[in-house]
């Protein structure tokens, strides 16, 4: 009988095997690395069924990955690595473990970036602009603009690129290559969604070493909660219509959570607990996962 090891923000995990784990996606949702205590109907399945959809591109791509199959509609059996929590235990010859980063590139200027932006904390230059160019919020930038975070810590933080390598045990080259694949991986999911009327705003990626040391994409991506889309036809007027767990995020940035969170995070006090969503508020957000499962796969959600 498989046995329960993890449950997460979104996933529960299990150790069904020496080789395998299987994930079961919940209904739960968290925003700010806060689990919200509303569940949003059907919003497992999508994850699942639309991560099922990316893996099979990958493996179109040539790409390798940690996918194995579905056996449910919100699960999926995985392959196994290794999570090593100690940094110091993790060097350049280490094999088969699950890379304790995660890289997300950005294609265009909002959210946690347009707020760094604004605060003056990020620089034109740094986003690929002029000197002197004034950012605005959802403009495009010339280049894709990377940043690694990490992974097994309660709270993500924000690495240069010589922390990042300090306790992942990637090389340089490494490192360059696991930026590159996440490129070569952007680039087919822009290329699909623009097709369905989508703009690929950001996301992020994972990513293990297997046993020779290949990467090998891990978790989830391109879905509603590590991605960021936008309705194209709506961006051309202007308009920045979620169509991902933004809108949700949105929601606590309206309400003034969000500025409250950060605020105690920052003095080192007791984290305010984040309120349930509106009814209102849960079916809407429902039925923006399960729209965009529709409109990434070409399937009927039902």
């Amino acid at each position: 009988m498989a046995k329960m090891i993890r449950s997460g923000k979104v996933k529960d995990v299990y150790d069904v095997n020496d080789h395998e784990l299987e994930f079961i996606f919940s209904d739960r949702i968290s925003v700010f690395d806060k689990i919200i205590p509303s569940d949003i109907p059907n919003k497992g399945e999508t994850l699942a069924r639309t991560s099922a959809y990316w893996f099979d591109v990958l493996k179109q791509l040539g790409i390798s990955s940690h996918y194995i199959k579905m056996n449910a509609p919100n699960r999926m059996l995985v392959k196994k690595v290794d999570i090593i929590r100690d940094y110091s235990k993790i060097s350049t010859k280490t094999k088969n473990y699950l890379v304790p980063l995660e890289l997300i590139t950005r294609y265009y200027v909002y959210g946690s970036l347009w707020d760094r932006v604004k605060q003056g904390i990020v620089k034109p230059e740094q986003l690929g602009f002029k000197a002197g160019h004034e950012v605005k919020a959802a403009e495009p930038m010339p280049e894709p603009f990377f940043e690694v975070t990490t992974k097994l810590e309660k709270t993500d933080r924000n690495l240069t690129t010589e922390e990042a390598l300090k306790i992942s045990g990637l090389t340089k080259a490494d490192y360059e290559d696991m930026k590159e694949l996440c490129l070569k991986i952007d680039k087919e999911i822009n290329s699909r969604v623009k097709q369905r009327g989508l703009i690929h705003v950001d996301g992020k990626k994972e990513f293990a070493l297997d046993n020779d040391r290949k990467f090998m994409v891990i978790d989830t991506f391109g879905t509603a909660d590590e991605d960021r889309f936008w309705d194209a036809k709506e961006f051309e007027q202007g308009k920045y219509i979620e169509r991902s767990k933004e809108f949700v995020r949105q929601y606590y940035r309206g309400t003034g959570y969000h500025e409250k969170l950060y605020k105690a995070r920052s003095e080192g006090k007791p984290e305010p607990d984040i309120p349930p969503l509106p009814s209102d508020m849960v079916k809407q957000a429902s039925e923006i996962y399960v729209k965009l499962f529709e409109e990434i796969t070409g399937q009927r959600f039902r």
